[in-house]
């Protein structure tokens, strides 16, 4: 067996009392560890302050009369405020990183029944560190008659020893990456695995979160189960604050995310807190964080960051102490290289960056995310509405097929399974609706095929009301061409094969991306399968 080190506090009123014969009577923590039968100590280093000097003395002469073999080594440690965690934890933290352990050589035993509350804190999250690298030891005193040996029991803090525990945090993290899921069986391995590293990450972690993937993968969803996840673990106090950053335009994106002074501007007729404000001790999501002006993204860093921000108008800043989880559809390394986003707000977004797979990706969970969205509808309608056998069938073989194209991913299976529902008066989903929505589905999803040629379609309205007629016509001119070529490359050769020869080197690419970034546009906006 590998010698014994244990390590505690003095006691100064457990260890302390009247130095005669009648001492041997009473129960003193520090010197029973000594008189244990079953247990061993080779060298005992007894914790002190300067004002329990002589106490220290007594307690190791007298842990030398009853255990000669053991060594006791007295350390000074002396604390301005025992009750300080800060200082004591300091201490304590300094003292194991001084000590010279060497756990392949010996075992070592960190005793907590002495000290104060604090130090018995300190002495158990250090352990529970591996900054101390040994096993608690408790000791107290036997119930019936006074006598001075007591009893002890150590805890080790593997708790991967303990079967039950294990079990039971077993047990916890599922239940909690079924929580991110809704309770979806979901059945695709590699999602799995992305919702189990994300809770673990939630639970964690208060950095902030990149959730990205196509429209419609669930990101506002995953991001509302994660705050009522932290909320039921009570990491959070305040609220969800949600927000579609593509929404926020012009001067009024400052206003709503950082909030104003009355007077600050025309129509500013009462303060405002603005969004990080009311997201204080909560969580703020925002969704197309992309969309972003570069000066809200530097002033999104600075809160991030600090915590604090300066409202539209005033002159002194406010603060907001939130945890960020951030959306986009939008490739936000290649937004960095295009100058439309900052790379300082992208490296600190980028800790933590999980990519959520689009429906297309994910088919094995198309039955499972049916069944869920059949409860969702007799939820809000408090009706209940399910398939027959062969409908059934009949949906999930067009539904799991390669031909479908689920563009709008789960929101088009939720708006496809609310219509079904609705429509089916008699509670039962049947083939013919089954087939009619078949057919629904794949008009909407032609027609979007040929919207994704016209301009309109790629901008959007708003933005494309702020170009100029001019250059709407080459604009458009562009698009079709992308669409027509199967890599940024053969555009850019295409679109420039006149001026290229007259050039001794070219980049067509990189000329073709600059003039789309000119309009806030990039390779994987226009084309459906980027290259």
């Amino acid at each position: 067996m590998k010698p014994v080190t244990v390590i505690g506090f003095l006691g100064s009123t457990l260890d302390a009392g009247k130095f005669d014969s009648g001492r041997w009577n009473k129960w003193r923590p520090s010197v029973s560890i000594c008189m244990q039968q079953d247990l061993r100590v080779d060298r005992f280093i007894l914790l002190h302050g300067t004002q329990h000097r002589r106490l220290a003395e007594l307690i190791a002469n007298d842990i030398s009369d009853v255990s000669p073999e053991t060594e006791v080594v007295p350390r000074l440690l002396d604390f301005d405020d025992a009750w300080d965690f800060e200082e004591v934890y300091g201490k304590l933290l300094d003292f194991a990183r001084d000590f010279p352990f060497d756990p392949d050589v010996e075992d070592y035993l960190i005793h907590i029944t002495t000290g104060t509350h604090v130090a018995q804190i300190c002495l158990f999250l250090l352990t529970e560190a591996r900054y101390l690298p040994g096993r608690l030891l408790q000791t107290q005193p036997q119930r019936g008659a006074p006598q001075p040996v007591g009893v002890w029991n150590s805890i080790d803090l593997d708790l991967s020893r303990y079967d039950s525990i294990a079990t039971r945090f077993a047990e916890t993290s599922a239940e909690s990456t079924n929580f991110l899921k809704s309770g979806i069986e979901t059945r695709n391995a590699g999602f799995n695995r992305l919702i189990e590293e994300i809770e673990q990450v939630a639970m964690r972690s208060r950095a902030p979160i990149l959730l990205m993937g196509p429209t419609g993968a669930g990101k506002s969803q995953l991001a509302r189960k994660i705050y009522e996840l932290k909320k039921l673990r009570h990491q959070v106090s305040g609220p969800c604050v949600e927000v579609n950053c593509a929404t926020l335009k012009g001067d009024s994106a400052m206003s709503a995310l950082f909030g104003h002074r009355k007077g600050a501007f025309t129509g500013a007729v009462q303060d405002r807190p603005g969004l990080l404000k009311s997201a204080d001790k909560g969580l703020l999501f925002l969704d197309e964080i992309g969309e972003l002006g570069l000066d809200e993204q530097a002033m999104i860093l600075r809160a991030i960051e600090e915590g604090r921000f300066l409202p539209v108008g005033s002159d002194s800043e406010a603060k907001s102490d939130f945890q960020l989880i951030a959306g986009t559809n939008r490739n936000l390394a290649e937004q960095v290289r295009a100058g439309n986003f900052r790379d300082d707000l992208f490296a600190r977004l980028n800790l933590w960056t999980f990519a959520l797979p689009g429906l297309s990706e994910r088919r094995e969970d198309i039955e499972p995310n049916l069944d869920y969205e059949l409860e969702r509808f007799a939820e809000r309608e408090g009706s209940r509405v399910t398939f027959n056998k062969e409908a059934r069938e009949q949906y999930l073989a067009f539904a799991e097929s390669p031909g479908a194209q689920w563009q709008g991913n789960f929101r088009d299976l939720a708006a496809s399974v609310t219509r079904m529902a609705t429509l089916s008066t008699t509670g039962r989903i049947d083939t013919g609706a089954v087939a009619l929505e078949i057919e629904r589905l794949g008009t909407v999803w032609q027609a979007d095929e040929g919207k994704a040629d016209t301009i309109d379609f790629v901008l959007g309205s708003q933005r494309l009301a702020a170009i100029d007629p001019f250059n709407r016509v080459q604009l458009a001119f562009v698009i079709e061409t992308c669409r027509a070529c199967r890599s940024l490359s053969e555009a850019g050769r295409t679109l420039f094969a006149i001026s290229r020869d007259l050039r001794k080197s070219t980049n067509d690419a990189d000329r073709l991306r600059k003039y789309l970034a000119r309009f806030d546009l990039e390779w994987s906006d226009i084309h459906p399968h980027p290259g």
